[in-house]
């Protein structure tokens, strides 16, 4: 029984760094690259939160009891470790995009009055 869980950890967490590395690929540390998508940041959330209730769901082999295993760990590691590295430029893109939006909602805010205002006085 203790073999299936670890292979079908395995299998996830195979499954989980494939994913990982895609959307990490599609994170360039550039500011001239295109930002990222809602869509995107949340698939890259699902992954991490889907592996680390994985993770948590019961203790972990002893290191070389499943190489396999290790291998994958060892993947996810330097995955979370690539990602920690890019946060500045999540960071910084999470905040630009927040200064958009707060710009297009004055805008709004301003429109909306104009209209309110233009029919006050027709």
């Amino acid at each position: 029984m203790a073999n299936i869980q670890t292979a079908s950890r395995s299998e996830t967490l195979r499954d989980t760094n494939r994913r990982l590395d895609a959307y990490l690929e599609n994170i360039p540390a550039a500011d001239a690259a295109p930002p990222l998508t809602p869509e995107r940041m949340a698939a890259l959330l699902s992954e991490l939160l889907r592996a680390g209730a994985e993770l948590r769901s019961g203790p972990l082999p002893p290191l070389g009891t499943d190489p396999q295993l290790d291998a994958e760990l060892a993947a996810y590691r330097r995955n979370v470790e690539r990602l920690h590295r890019l946060l500045p430029y999540i960071h910084r893109q999470l905040l630009t995009e927040r200064t958009r939006l707060e710009a297009q909602r004055a805008r709004l805010r301003s429109a909306s009055q104009w209209l309110r205002t233009s029919r006050q006085t027709l």
